[in-house]
């Protein structure tokens, strides 16, 4: 067995990716107040949604338009305000930035709702021309814990040849050293930030309950910077 105590032996996570979670302190008057405003703006129709899907989806996923986030609205905002305080909590943390180098990351935002009802699904993706994207569960449905897969959000495991030979040495990795995707399934109020470039999929959804969600995808300009030519 290896001495605990032996310091010339070292084992430490290597390309990690970042994820942050956050839990609402009190979601449930603004959830509410969301749930009814979203199911409201599904059912006039084409008004509030995606005329441009860049994805295939199942029919039983209505997604907006992408400038929720603009919505003249106090839960809207109340939500946008906490995504935004956790995001660049997260960018802070993960940069070493203080408050007035945060001040100074000036955000541009695409965001939207998904609601999903029983056999819908959205495949697998990512953002890009973005940093960090976002999921806040509004209101998860009614999918039992033991219903394996049943309206999760699936992360693929990025080390693409991870898996080219598998035998007892490494078969068991736990933690981030684990081959398999990154599974959540959302709880009311929660929020989970990733890079934008990671590939995930909502699974298939077999509750009753529609299934309702925010989305959004975040970059990023330093105030002061030069503008490229396609300005953020």
């Amino acid at each position: 067995m290896t001495d605990p105590q032996d310091t010339s032996f070292v084992i430490e996570p290597v390309f990690a990716v970042p994820f942050a979670m956050a839990t609402h302190p009190s979601p449930a008057d603004m959830n509410t107040r969301l749930r009814e405003l979203f199911l409201a703006r599904e059912a006039v129709g084409d008004t509030y949604a995606n005329r441009q899907p860049m994805v295939n989806r199942s029919k039983q996923l209505f997604e907006s338009d992408f400038q929720l986030f603009a919505a003249e609205d106090a839960a809207v905002h109340e939500l946008r305000d906490f995504c935004y305080r956790n995001l660049y909590r997260a960018i802070g943390q993960l940069n070493g930035y203080e408050t007035d180098m945060l001040q100074n990351l000036h955000i541009a935002v695409e965001s939207w709702f998904h609601i999903t009802r029983r056999g819908g699904y959205f495949p697998l993706h990512n953002h890009a021309l973005h940093s960090w994207s976002g999921i806040y569960c509004v209101d998860p449905g009614d999918a039992a814990d033991d219903d394996a897969g049943n309206g999760m959000v699936s992360f693929v495991n990025p080390s693409a040849t991870s898996t080219m030979f598998i035998d007892m040495a490494v078969v068991r990795m736990t933690g981030g050293y684990n081959y398999g995707p990154r599974e959540f399934r959302l709880k009311a109020g929660q929020l989970v930030l990733f890079p934008s470039w990671l590939l995930h999929e909502v699974r298939l959804y077999n509750g009753d309950r529609e299934r309702v969600t925010v989305a959004f995808n975040a970059k990023f300009r330093l105030a002061g910077a030069v503008r490229d030519e396609i300005p953020v």
